[in-house]
């Protein structure tokens, strides 16, 4: 569907330029009892809008385009991808349509290694040959590194603006800019920790500080330094 709802169909090299990252998902989020996977919604606070899942794993790749400066809006499910094969026809919907903010875009589906059987990667294969025969990125994602997600997970806890704080957001800004420091020391340093940790997390969020977030868990010994968006 394109942005007010309208069904669409036609060849992908006509209907590239629509602006995907805005549309609907073009089928429901299945539902049933004994259901193994989780659905839900990721409140995508680059939008503020919401953008739907459908397992843990997809979860957390949304998460992380939500936490990528370089990813300016994202829609799930957002169309249907139907080509010949063998035998008949086959379609398939991607789980993640993401433009970036340079206007280019990346088509993204998520299945975990171990669950990529042979007509899966047939699938993810044709997919990414009609993403560059329109000039898309495509990629699968597996399982996000469990460090990294938790990591983001607690930041995205303070992704929504309320926790932004100018008077200690430029303190925090300020110190960092002298040479990396630690949590504790940076929070300890900038006033009221209570007050202040909720600023910098929100900071590290939003890519004005930044930390390794993969080597380990987040914590007080965690070392902060400026980040791009200073």
């Amino acid at each position: 569907m394109d942005e007010a709802g309208a069904r669409q169909s036609g060849a992908l090299e006509v209907l590239w330029s629509t602006g995907f990252e805005h549309v609907s998902p073009v089928r429901s989020f299945g539902s049933f009892r004994g259901q193994r996977s989780f659905q839900g919604s990721w409140w995508f606070a680059t939008t503020g809008e919401h953008v739907g899942f459908e397992s843990w794993a997809e979860r957390d790749v949304v998460m992380l385009l939500d936490f990528d400066p370089d990813v300016v809006a994202v829609s799930s499910q957002p169309f249907w991808l139907s080509w010949a094969g063998r035998p008949g026809a086959r379609r398939h919907v991607p789980d993640f349509f993401a433009r970036l903010a340079d206007g280019s875009a990346m088509v993204i589906d998520v299945r975990p290694d171990e669950l990529v059987g042979a007509d899966d990667a047939e699938v993810f294969a044709a997919t990414q040959r009609a993403c560059a025969a329109v000039g898309w990125g495509y990629r699968r994602a597996g399982v996000v590194d469990a460090v990294l997600a938790a990591n983001v997970r607690w930041l995205s806890g303070f992704r929504h603006r309320r926790c932004e704080s100018a008077p200690a957001g430029g303190e925090l800004v300020r110190r960092v800019a002298a040479g990396p420091v630690t949590v504790a020391d940076l929070a300890g340093g900038a006033g009221d920790r209570l007050a202040v940790l909720p600023v910098l997390y929100h900071l590290l969020w939003r890519g004005v500080l930044a930390a390794d977030l993969a080597a380990a868990p987040l914590s007080g010994r965690t070392v902060v330094r400026a980040g791009r968006a200073a």
